[in-house]
């Protein structure tokens, strides 16, 4: 571990010792909408906010909440957009991420039906940076070989422990650099702001069809304050849990017929013939996946405030989450077929095969199915601790806050690999057709070769600490206030990848036991799909954890090739100063300022010499390092018109910072189809030049007609390019004699007799600029008296690097309507989400990205409040059970079709 402490870190530490900080958020209610917001010539902003709360009218419910987001968005002096937590509970939603899909600019996307990775303004996930109370919160991946991404994974909070959240699309010098699209803040309740023994909670369930399991739900929030309202405290405690069942199938790639004609005689007489042309393709498997997880996500958080003057304030905050994965997936497929074909169908003017036959009766021929079942067992713990506190003298204010979190996760996989040596017929859109389909439903048939099982052990963690001081200054003039602050930052990523071999036992399936047959793709979405590939011989969940634990491993006997390519750390250190200006004049209102920002990236990864062996020897260790420092002006401008109308304008340069685990020279690899991923330890950081407007019209209480554009030119845009690489298959190590049948005499990869083969790697390279414009267009309305209003808003993006590809994540359209109804007891929601194709991950995490369909999401909320104190809501989503559906370049080259089937909450809401 290295020991270092800066100048800058050293005085952060100092100034906390006397004087803690608190968030520079405020926490006054935000007033509201309609009422006037510009201040006089001689008033503070603060003060002007004061007097129109005196003067606000309360609105509760739906129009009260969308109504205080307006309010935060109309008296920012940023581009600003938010949510409350009435809106968040009033959305359907499991989490967070959820409830911020109904955001103009903001998509998310859905590989496991929830909502998980939030794009802002076009941007990659990984470029919007997310902090609670202002401080980071450390995560790591729940999957096998999940990069730690830098975007926020939101199901990780109960929508229940946040206050409101607000997203900044323009930066301002103040806040933490590291976000290209925009910075989101998330703000927990506080128990100084609620009531004495505010007591709330929620219990309820949900159901997802498709699993056919409904799971418990529970919340409550306490709250209390002494009479003096000095000193108060709050705790929260959630439980969640949910049934996910994703069915589908999968292509993992496509060959040219000049590749497959190098091992098949039969596709090198029909490229002779002329019946196939060399560019034809032809899938190189069919899969049919089935992922199942049972998702356990316990929530604590604790709050202490003390507030012994009105100058002097002090909070301590604590956060506990526990979610627990338990996944169970299996896969039934062909793979690299081609040297055993013996009969093929032959595209219609010139594209992809749709189907062939292998082996029949020809001599020799050793086809193989392949049977994987994965047992996954992941527990993520997350912690924080973070302490803040501020003094306000006469017309100044100096804060400080610091805190440090961790996730840890030893995520476990049981892995059993079977085969099965029958002809079969395939077709793209039905499946596998057994020739003999009484002998693949054999149990005894489908064999697990030596050396094909293991058990990976991956602990995974993440570290976060931060410190911060803040001094700010008011004057009477056109600068009416002054900040200057400064920030220090570290963050740690590791992970320690061991898997195990030698020592399971090997047998046929019969053998594992707990045999039953698989009855799934039933959907309408898979019509047709072939019975002999959708109701397959499998063992139960749980045999594949009782087979493997009860074998004699040899926990000495770690891949050495795993644990080369998977054990790696990184940590980035970051010191920060800024200084500015904020300014109001007439009716122009703003800020200017700079933020300076040096960086300090140190790597730590294993290069193999040779052959892998383990234990490593200390030569193949290697380190990276890399320093950065960057200057990051920022500008916004409002004018209000003072009829209602907002006009805003902002320039910033801003950076962001490529996923931890690519920032070193590490590799994750599929042995099995020869592809993966890795990182690249000279990558730059992104630099943008972000340009936003807009114009927003308040023309009535709770009312907006808004339209923003923003244009973002990308320098050193990172591109995840696909290269081969020469490198050792673990599989060599484990079952020599089948890797060199499968690999060498099947002539897959070109692969040698020592385990070397040609692999697909997908690693980040900087590759020129990116340019990412577009627009928004939003409306809001209640309907008078009527109890109806409407939130609709669109998003067009066009996101294009250099060679005019488009960008991850980025859909050209997205569209949000939200109509409601809500009077008396009663209310009603309806939200309707579509965004066009964009590009996303591949169909295990390491794939090659693939270009997802446009999606559509159709969400219902029905609630009835019998009391003020007592409520009960009904919520349903993806009511039209839609597909997530994946291809590669064209829609005629299918790779992933997915369902996850429609999910249905009820909740019973207290208050007291």
């Amino acid at each position: 571990m290295q020991h270092r402490t800066s100048l800058l870190a050293a005085a952060i530490v100092a100034g906390l010792c006397c004087t803690p900080w608190p968030s520079q958020a405020q926490s006054t209610t935000p007033p509201a909408s309609g009422t006037d917001t510009k201040p006089a010539s001689n008033q503070t902003r603060a003060e002007a906010k004061n007097a129109k709360d005196l003067a606000a009218v309360t609105v509760t419910g739906i129009r009260g909440s969308m109504a205080k987001s307006l309010d935060t968005k109309r008296d920012a002096d940023a581009i600003v957009d938010a949510i409350t937590a009435e809106d968040i509970g009033k959305f359907p939603s499991t989490n967070v991420a959820e409830a911020m899909a109904q955001i103009p600019g903001v998509t998310i996307d859905r590989r496991f039906g929830q909502g998980e990775r939030v794009s802002i303004d076009g941007t990659d996930p990984s470029l919007n940076l997310t902090f609670l109370d202002g401080h980071p919160v450390a995560q790591t991946p729940w999957l096998v070989g999940e990069q730690p991404n830098r975007g926020f994974d939101y199901t990780l909070l109960a929508p229940e422990v946040l206050g409101r959240l607000e997203i900044y699309k323009s930066p301002e010098a103040r806040l933490p650099e590291g976000s290209i699209g925009g910075t989101v803040i998330m703000h927990t309740r506080e128990p100084l702001d609620l009531k004495a023994n505010t007591v709330t909670g929620t219990v309820g369930f949900n159901y997802g069809d498709q699993a056919d399991k409904a799971r418990p739900n529970a919340s409550v929030l306490y709250s209390w304050k002494n009479t003096q309202s000095t000193l108060g405290a709050l705790v929260s405690v959630s439980h969640y849990e949910e049934q996910t069942d994703r069915q589908g199938t999968e292509i993992f790639n496509y060959q040219s017929m000049n590749d497959a004609s190098q091992v098949s005689p039969l596709v090198t007489g029909l490229l002779a013939n002329g019946q196939v042309a060399g560019s034809d393709l032809m899938p190189d498997s069919l899969n049919a996946a089935w992922f199942q997880q049972h998702r356990k996500r316990d929530t604590v958080t604790g709050t202490v405030q003390y507030k012994p003057t009105d100058r002097l304030e002090f909070t301590a905050s604590a956060l506990y989450v526990r979610e627990n994965f338990s996944n169970f997936e299996q896969s039934l497929y062909f793979q690299g077929p081609e040297q055993n074909l013996d009969a093929l169908t032959t595209p219609a003017n010139h594209g992809v095969v749709q189907g062939g036959h292998v082996c029949g009766a020809a001599a020799g021929c050793s086809p193989t199915i392949y049977l994987d079942s994965f047992a996954r067992k992941s527990v993520v713990t997350t912690k924080g601790l973070d302490l803040k506190g501020s003094y306000r003298g006469d017309g100044w204010e100096l804060t400080g806050q610091t805190g440090a979190s961790k996730a840890s996760n030893t995520l476990q996989e049981y892995y059993l690999g079977f085969l099965y040596g029958g002809s079969y017929n395939w077709d793209i859109k039905h499946g596998i057709h057994f020739d003999d389909p009484s002998a693949a439903r054999d149990p005894t048939n489908w064999i697990s070769p030596s050396g094909s099982d293991s058990l990976l052990r991956n602990p995974l963690s993440s570290r976060d600490f931060y410190g911060q001081l803040d001094f700010s200054k008011d004057f009477d003039g056109a600068v009416n206030q002054v900040l200057i602050g400064a920030r220090y930052t570290r963050h740690n990523e590791g992970s320690d990848y061991r898997s195990y071999a030698q020592g399971i036992t090997n047998g046929s399936l019969a053998d594992v036991g707990g045999i039953s047959y698989t009855d799934f793709l039933t959907s309408s979405h898979f019509s047709g799909f072939s019975a002999d590939q959708r109701r397959h011989v499998q063992t139960t969940d749980g045999a594949e954890l009782a087979w493997i634990d009860h074998s004699p491993i040899d926990w000495t006997a770690v891949s050495p090739a795993n644990y080369i390519n998977g054990t790696w750390s990184v940590r980035q250190e970051a010191e920060a100063l800024y200084a500015q200006g904020n300014f109001n004049v007439d009716s122009f209102r703003g800020n200017f300022g700079v933020r300076y920002v040096h960086t300090k990236i140190d790597g730590n990864y294993i290069q193999a010499v040779g052959v892998p062996v383990y234990p490593v020897p200390d030569a193949w260790r290697r380190t990276s390092q890399a320093t950065y420092n960057d200057w990051l002006p920022a500008f916004n401008l409002a004018y209000d018109t003072q009829h209602d109308v907002v006009l805003r304008l902002s320039a910033a340069k801003v950076i962001s910072w490529a996923p931890y685990n690519q920032l070193v020279p590490n590799t994750f690899l599929n042995d099995d189809i020869l592809n993966g991923t890795g990182g690249n330890g000279g990558l730059q950081p992104y630099k943008s030049y972000n340009f936003n407007a807009s114009a927003e019209w308040y023309f009535s209480s709770q009312s907006v007609l808004a339209a923003s554009v923003f244009y973002k030119h990308v320098l050193n845009y990172i591109d995840q390019v696909a290269k081969t690489e020469r490198l050792y298959n673990s599989f060599n190590d484990s079952d020599h004699a089948n890797f060199v049948q499968k690999y060498v005499n099947g002539q897959l990869g070109n692969c040698d007799v020592s385990g070397y083969c040609d692999y697909t790697v997908i690693r980040p390279y900087n590759a020129g600029a990116g340019k990412i414009r577009g627009f928004t267009l939003n409306y809001q309305q209640p309907f008078g008296d009527t109890g109806f209003g409407l939130s609709a808003n669109y998003t067009y993006t066009h996101a294009r690097n250099s060679t005019g590809q488009a960008l991850p994540y980025s859909s050209d359209n997205a569209i949000n309507l939200s109509p409601y109804y809500e009077k008396g007891p009663l209310s009603a929601r309806l939200i309707y989400g579509w965004r066009s194709k964009y590009l996303a991950g591949g169909f295990i995490a390491g794939a090659a990205p693939a270009t997802v369909d446009a999606y559509t999401e159709l969400d219902a909320s029905l609630g009835w409040t019998f009391n003020p104190n007592i409520s009960v809501t009904l919520d349903a989503m993806n009511l039209l059970d839609e597909k997530y559906f994946q291809y590669q370049d064209t829609k005629r080259e299918p790779l992933n079709t997915y369902t996850t089937g429609r999910r249905y909450m009820m909740n019973l809401h207290f208050k007291f």
